[in-house]
């Protein structure tokens, strides 16, 4: 039987909407940058709902692809003029809160089996506990760097993953996938979360889906890992540096949060490969205006 999203018509009217709302947030995104527009000096209400805006539609994408919370987030919040210690703390406790509530949401609506001994909880385990070391080598150099070169990382990186979402599949296909693997891929995507709030999602979600795991379990596991890893590195960050911006810190959770029902339920009933290469591109653009904006 074949569903609406199944149709040929349907698929081409959802890329058509797809491709005029890129390009109409591309558009936007460079005129805001180029004006100098700073959320951080906004009137405070104005700030808190354009912060809850951005953090809904991050996490929904996010929540919807395993991918793109962070690596969304965090070069807006640059270029809207908060710093890379403000930001990453405050990405951290709202991934933690919406990453672990994700992951409930997933197993309940049978996207992925979180029962006890299933593949997807073994492989979720490992990503948690392998990623710990990841995060804390991530933190220390995040605290430790001038804010220039976090921000220059994390455009640079950026723009990495943003190929890697596009192009990555056609490389590591040929590559046998294991256990050790998954440990590597755990540890450096928590390297990336750690020194800069993103970049986790694409690397686990897509090394999952390439070495066979199907692709909706893979969302809920990163989900879930994801949300783990992201207690680690916030409870370091507050041991060493105080605690987080609450005024960004808090818009951002209750943004994503509420995200997280729609997205579990986006995921129950679409296939996910009809947004992931438009996330591809968002996240070059990104990458791309936050090195222009560093430099400029």
């Amino acid at each position: 039987m074949e569903t609406a999203f199944q149709s040929p018509k349907k698929e081409k009217h959802i890329k058509i909407g797809w491709n005029l709302f890129l390009l109409a947030a591309a558009v936007s995104l460079l005129i805001l940058t180029f004006a100098d527009v700073k959320i951080i000096q906004l009137h405070s209400g104005v700030q808190i709902t354009a912060i809850i805006l951005l953090a809904f539609f991050s996490e929904y994408i996010d929540s919807s692809l395993g991918m793109g919370y962070g690596t969304t987030l965090t070069p807006l919040l640059l270029i809207f003029g908060f710093s890379p210690i403000q930001i990453v703390p405050a990405i951290l406790l709202s991934e933690f809160v919406s990453g672990v509530t994700a992951g409930v949401l997933h197993h309940k609506f049978g996207n992925v089996d979180f029962r006890k001994g299933t593949q997807a909880t073994k492989t979720m385990s490992i990503l948690a506990v392998c990623s710990v070391v990841g995060t804390v080598a991530a933190v220390f150099l995040a605290l430790s760097l001038p804010a220039q070169i976090v921000k220059g990382y994390i455009g640079i990186m950026i723009l990495l993953i943003g190929l890697f979402i596009l192009f990555g599949g056609r490389i590591i296909s040929r590559v046998s996938f294991s256990i050790k693997k998954i440990i590597t891929l755990g540890t450096i995507a928590a390297f990336n979360k750690g020194i800069s709030g993103g970049g986790y999602g694409p690397l686990v979600t897509g090394g999952q889906v390439i070495s066979g795991v199907p692709e909706k379990s893979a969302i809920g596991i990163t989900s879930l890992a994801e949300g783990l890893v992201c207690l680690v590195g916030l409870v370091l960050y507050i041991s060493l540096n105080g605690m987080p911006f609450w005024n960004l810190a808090i818009p951002l959770t209750i943004g994503a949060l509420l995200s997280v029902p729609l997205a579990a339920l986006t995921v129950k009933i679409l296939p996910a490969n009809l947004l992931r290469k438009y996330i591809g591109y968002a996240t070059i653009f990104l990458g791309a205006l936050t090195l222009i904006k560093l430099f400029a």
